[in-house]
C-alpha cells in the first residue's frame, strides 16, 4: 500500500488536522516508511510464540472483592452543588 499527497490531504480533513500543502510530500513519504516496517513486522514467523501483556512476569496482588460504599459520604457530598438526605441534587432533564 503506498500512500500518496491526495490520501494524505483526506485523512488530515477527516482528523480536522491543518497541514500545508508543503508538508504533504514528506507526510507522505513519513507514512510509507511507518507502513513498510508494519509489513516487514508481518513476515515475522510468530507460530508457537505466546501473547504477553509485559515482558516483566509478575503477580499482582489480589485482595477480597466485598462491595463496600467507602464511608465516606459526607466527603464525597462536600464536592456537590446541592444535596438533600445523602445524595446529589441535579436538574431534571427528562420530561
Amino acid at each position: 500500500m503506498s500512500v500518496d499527497k491526495n490520501t494524505v490531504r483526506k485523512v488530515a480533513r477527516l482528523a480536522r488536522i491543518a497541514v500545508p500543502e508543503e508538508r504533504l510530500g514528506p507526510l507522505a513519504g513519513e507514512l510509507n516508511g511507518i507502513l513498510a516496517w508494519i509489513e516487514q513486522l508481518n513476515e515475522v514467523n510468530v507460530d508457537g510464540v505466546e501473547a504477553m501483556t509485559t515482558p516483566v512476569a509478575m503477580k499482582l496482588p489480589m485482595r477480597e472483592d466485598v462491595v463496600t460504599d467507602g464511608n465516606i459520604r459526607d466527603q464525597v457530598l462536600a464536592n456537590a452543588p446541592k444535596s438533600e438526605d445523602g445524595f446529589f441534587v441535579v436538574p431534571k432533564v427528562v420530561e
